[in-house]
């Protein structure tokens, strides 16, 4: 196996050769970047399911891509397939059936939706509880069979191994919102063990459905600022009042980097560091003294073994939620201190909205094009700023940067938190 050129620390440098994206902005790199350096949003009125009653009416819906009957879990794959499809075309590895590496792939822990509870249990027997196995076995029709197979946890990235052809066991793996950078992390480490050469590094999430978004707006997590939907998500504003539900999908192949280089890849940017650090305070909220965020970012640049003035650009986690904000800008100006005056900081949640389980997969791309760009992507409906909160989030317009590494906050309910530093070029 390949591995000659080493990092600070003695292991194998991680490097992105291929990265596909999709969300309620676009399908593909090209017209997502597009939208965001518009500072286009892609929030709008929720059309799947009626809104009676409801508090919240406003996601980042994909219905560009069918999924009829809605069904989360077959939306969520289909967007995997997407997202992958991309990636493996930009990285040109391997061939047609076959990814030469495992596959880490982040989704939420899709449930059955009401609707289709229902009608399994209307083809079955009338005492028995909807279970696992009631829709794989119960069911009375092939079609009920598929829609049970599709809840499976883990039945995504097999239907995903096995459409692209990775090798060894895929894995399937949820840490709440955090899941899209835990997938990269687990591809890093793979690569740096000299477990292999490339790793296919995914996360996913379609779960824009009425239960979920019921469940989110009884924890007042969501925005209820509906009109108009485009300004649904304010990050870091004073008059942000919650996050906004939204799909998407993003696939990055990461390869040892002279593995890569040898067979005359091209290299889009380096995974320097990870950082990871639970939280373990309460099911949603975070540590009100923020040591579990601030020790995430801080192993990050240890990881990469850099300083905090070697970072260009944070991409926040950036929700909108008044508590999650404030706790961000509270636990940077720790790792930070005085450099956060002058650091750009901006949330890319503002524009797609909060892709959960996909998010930290999705904002790893818009960071790697940050920095092949030269520009950084704003923060838009930014109109009322928090005196509370005095950071640089690059307010409604995209600006021109030299941007050499990039710090990607991902922070989830129950805790869990990972921090990505990513560069330009191998240091």
């Amino acid at each position: 196996m390949a591995g000659g050129r080493r990092d600070r620390q003695g292991r194998p440098v991680v490097a992105i050769t291929g990265m596909g994206v999709v969300t309620s902005l676009g399908q593909g790199k090209a017209d997502n970047w597009a939208a965001i350096m518009a500072g286009k949003s892609g929030l709008s009125t929720i059309k799947r399911f009626p809104l009676d009653g409801l508090k919240t009416t406003v996601a980042g819906t994909i219905d560009f891509i069918p999924a009829e009957p809605f069904c989360a879990a077959e939306l969520t794959e289909r967007l995997a397939h997407v997202a992958v499809e991309e990636a493996l075309a930009e990285a040109a590895i391997g061939r047609k059936g076959f990814f030469p590496g495992p596959l880490f792939l982040a989704m939420p822990p899709v449930e059955t939706e009401w609707e289709q509870r229902e009608a399994v249990l209307a083809a079955g027997p009338k005492a028995e509880p909807v279970t696992y196995a009631t829709l794989l076995a119960g069911a009375a029709t092939g079609k009920f069979r598929a829609w049970g197979e599709r809840f499976l946890f883990g039945s995504v990235a097999d239907h995903v191994a096995e459409r692209f052809g990775t090798q060894g066991s895929p894995i399937t793996l949820s840490t709440a919102c955090a899941s899209g950078a835990s997938a990269i992390q687990l591809g890093v480490e793979a690569i740096r063990r000299g477990e292999t050469a490339a790793a296919l590094c995914v996360g996913t999430d379609a779960t824009v459905n009425l239960e979920s978004l019921v469940r989110f707006s009884l924890l007042s997590a969501l925005s209820t600022a509906n009109e108009p939907p485009e300004e649904a998500s304010k990050p870091f504003s004073k008059n942000r009042d919650g996050f906004v539900m939204a799909e998407g999908a993003a696939a990055l192949v990461l390869e040892d980097y002279e593995a890569a280089v040898a067979r005359g890849a091209r290299i889009l940017g380096i995974l320097e560091g990870v950082g990871e650090l639970a939280d373990s305070f309460h099911r949603t909220r975070s540590s009100p003294d923020g040591k579990p965020v601030i020790g995430c970012m801080k192993n990050a640049l240890a990881d990469a073994s850099v300083g905090p003035e070697a970072i260009d650009y944070v991409n926040a986690h950036g929700t909108g939620t008044p508590e999650n904000d404030k706790m961000e800008y509270n636990s940077m100006t720790v790792v930070f201190g005085d450099l956060l005056k002058t650091l750009p900081v901006s949330s890319n949640k503002s524009m797609v909205g909060h892709t959960l389980s996909a998010a930290g997969a999705i904002e790893t791309v818009f960071s790697i094009l940050t920095m092949a760009n030269g520009r950084i992507p704003p923060t838009i409906n930014y109109k009322v700023p928090d005196p509370a909160i005095p950071l640089d989030v690059v307010p409604n317009v995209p600006r021109d940067a030299e941007v050499a590494r990039v710090l990607s906050n991902s922070f989830g309910f129950g805790g869990q938190n990972v921090c990505l530093v990513l560069a330009r070029e191998p240091a």
